[in-house]
């Protein structure tokens, strides 16, 4: 019996070993055309070859960037995968609608769970159906808002420390305030299982995921945490300030609705 198209086959709800965070460079005023060709025509396609598109979503503040999510089974995977997808039909009949958006698609950061367990749980998450498919309610969303960070850990600084030091001292502090992690990465360091499309070689980098209610929830979490020690006591280790990514998901998106 096949799954209705707005549930995640139980073959994905664990968390991905591997995951892509992909930050594209659209053209002026084309977001909106990308996101009908992706949800609409490429989330199915992608995951029919074993990979789990996580999320996708519109930037709040940069207003030609789409950012996503994809996680797969491991690097090997990853190739079988995405060697599948690109060399198949769906790809081939909207690769140039697609491409015919953007600017740049090669920001793309290779991660894996900073810790047992630090991955997304998804086993909760509905996707909105295609068009002609009843939607699940808005009761089911997570939040209205994710915030993605990325620490940039100086040179020396150890990923596999500093995560031990978050899950320690930060994720208190964020469940303290109402914020408490959806998932956290480190850099995947794997040669780049499937060249065609680039990586960005040499980071090392630490990155958590949360999700808010709203911007003004957002916006008391980070106030709180400008004033809390334990969250102060990271910034030593970074090599330039945060980037916080404040992301509004897509209505076809797992995380976040």
């Amino acid at each position: 019996m096949s799954l209705p198209l707005n549930a995640p086959s139980k073959s994905r709800l664990n968390a991905s070993p591997v995951v892509e965070l992909r930050q594209y460079t659209l053209k002026p005023g084309r977001r909106e055309t990308l996101i009908g060709i992706f949800d609409g025509h490429l989330i199915e396609g992608q995951e029919a070859g074993d990979m789990t598109i996580i999320g996708q979503f519109r930037d709040l503040d940069r207003p030609d960037m789409f950012v996503w999510l994809r996680g797969f089974d491991g690097m090997v995977a990853r190739k079988d995968a995405l060697t599948a997808f690109y060399d198949g039909p769906v790809w081939a009949a909207w690769r140039d609608a697609a491409n015919a958006t953007m600017i740049s698609s090669d920001d793309v950061l290779l991660l894996k769970p900073a810790w047992p367990g630090a991955g997304f749980d998804l086993s909760n998450s509905q996707r909105a159906a295609l068009p002609g498919h009843e939607k699940p309610s808005r009761d089911n969303r997570l939040s209205d808002i994710v915030v993605i960070r990325i620490h940039h850990l100086r040179p020396g600084v150890a990923e596999t420390e500093f995560a031990s030091r978050f899950e320690t001292d930060a994720v208190p502090t964020l469940a303290a305030l109402g914020a408490p992690p959806l998932a956290a990465f480190v850099t995947e360091h794997a040669e780049n299982s499937f060249p065609r499309l680039p990586v960005r070689s040499g980071e090392n980098v630490f990155i958590s995921v949360a999700a808010f209610d709203s911007a003004d929830a957002h916006d008391g979490v980070e106030a709180a945490l400008a004033a809390a020690p334990a969250w102060q006591a990271l910034q030593s280790d970074l090599a330039r300030p945060t980037e916080t990514l404040r992301l509004s998901p897509t209505s076809r998106s797992l995380l976040g609705r």
